[in-house]
């Protein structure tokens, strides 16, 4: 049986280094303010007393293990590939991905639990210094989010990190509000109230989180590829007949891949198919790490029938 294989004949490029690696300045800058900032959320937060500013400490430091897991994620992905991990490390970044989202949802729990226990004996909470503190982790969540926005739209492993800022970012509006209630009326159990709602409102995104991290474990194909269009497209190259053992996967963000067999009328068509098939994978798909097995219809027939 004849057959054609070929990883971008024709096509561009792929893509160097990860989605990630091209945001590393902004990690490294957001993980520089963030880690300087658990500090003074933790002793503000044992002062005052208050779970709100507490709970918003705890998301800080995931931040902090968040974005330090991320800037190693990169740099493991940049080491090169070896005969053991022909891929190299660059899926660590999903790993990455996928302990940030554990992590935050068992923090949620935590946090759940507190809240139900102040809930039934309130604690003293002092709230000047707690709503100065507040402010403070507001500013640095703002900024930290600003430079991470953008990598987060391409990169999985970073949209972990730019969640945790977001839930720490509101977080810190929550501990504002609290601290202001309890200023303003004394009532403390606001505080409690807030710590609790922080959790509750980020499990729907870090489920997300989640649920993307296992779907490309589980070499899921990519949301944005429409797997029978796809196959349409790749039938109507001239000489194709016929197409199976299609698999497309994502082996990193921003990488992903496809290998499938194609049959051609007669062998002589198999080069120009080949071409024709991987231009369309790059221009319709944006796909260019592509393993495409040319072969001849007659003797895919032929064993057919022998196997019969």
């Amino acid at each position: 049986m004849g057959a054609g294989h070929g990883h971008g004949v024709a096509a561009a490029p792929a893509p160097v280094g990860t989605a990630a690696g091209r945001h590393r300045r902004s990690l490294t800058l957001a993980l520089a303010l963030t880690g300087s900032f658990l500090i003074v959320e933790v002793i503000g937060g044992l002062v005052t007393g208050s779970l709100a500013l507490l709970a918003d400490a705890a998301h800080m430091a995931t931040d902090v293990g968040g974005l330090a897991l991320a800037l190693a994620a990169i740099r493991f992905a940049e080491r090169p590939a070896t005969p053991e991990r022909t891929f190299g490390y660059v899926r660590f970044e999903v790993l990455a991905a996928l302990t940030n989202a554990v992590v935050l949802l068992l923090l949620t729990v935590y946090i759940l639990y507190e809240a139900y226990r102040r809930f039934q004996n309130p604690p003293e909470i002092i709230g000047g210094p707690m709503l100065a503190v507040a402010v403070v982790g507001l500013a640095i969540n703002l900024i930290s989010m600003r430079m991470l926005q953008a990598g987060s739209e391409e990169s999985l492993n970073l949209k972990g990190a730019y969640f945790e800022v977001l839930s720490d970012m509101l977080g810190s509006l929550g501990v504002i509000v609290a601290a202001v209630v309890v200023l303003a009326t004394g009532w403390t159990l606001a505080d409690p109230i807030i710590g609790a709602g922080i959790g509750l409102f980020i499990i729907p995104r870090t489920w997300i989180l989640l649920s993307q991290a296992v779907h490309i474990l589980m070499e899921g194909t990519p949301p944005e590829v429409d797997i029978k269009l796809l196959e349409e497209k790749l039938l109507a190259v001239p000489g194709v007949t016929a197409l199976h053992d299609l698999h497309v996967w994502t082996i990193t963000s921003g990488l992903d891949a496809m290998s499938c067999h194609l049959v051609v009328a007669e062998m002589g068509l198999g080069r120009d198919a080949l071409i024709a098939a991987q231009a369309v994978m790059r221009d319709s798909f944006r796909i260019t790490h592509c393993t495409i097995q040319i072969e001849d219809a007659a003797l895919r027939l032929a064993e057919g029938e022998t196997r019969l």
